[in-house]
């Protein structure tokens, strides 16, 4: 599937060849604070599959594994684009997708880390629901 997508202000944009079925949900501890949210959602490509144009700046941080991750966002606005392992050789990176403007047609197709979910996200069913902000 062909995807396309940009950061909030629009300096960095991208284009993707992804494959639905590697949608997924991170509830990791270090989803949920760089992420500012509950859980983030990504897909898994191969980074030749990604096209991406903008300067980014890239934040490294190591994973519970031990692994070094790279975290791009955009300088301009802050929005975070993608991470990446930084060792060498190919890389699959976990585009964002909140940033694809196809993110409707991408749900989750598995949910990791679920030891560290909120409990909360399991039932929203009985949160008032409102079209838009008050």
């Amino acid at each position: 599937m062909e995807i396309d997508g940009q950061c909030h202000c629009g300096k960095v944009r991208y284009t993707a060849t992804v494959d639905p079925a590697n949608a997924s949900m991170c509830h990791c501890t270090d989803c949920q604070r760089i992420s500012g949210s509950a859980f983030r959602t990504t897909i898994r490509l191969p980074d030749s599959d990604l096209r991406m144009t903008g300067e980014t700046k890239v934040y490294k941080k190591v994973a519970g594994s031990g692994n070094e991750r790279a975290l791009v966002f955009c300088p301009n606005c802050g929005t975070q684009m993608l991470g990446m392992p930084t060792s060498n050789g190919p890389k699959r990176v976990s585009l964002r997708l909140g940033t694809s403007n196809q993110r409707a047609q991408l749900p989750p197709q598995r949910q990791i880390w679920c030891s560290s979910a909120m409990p909360w996200v399991e039932n929203l069913a009985h949160v008032p629901k409102l079209p838009a902000q008050d």
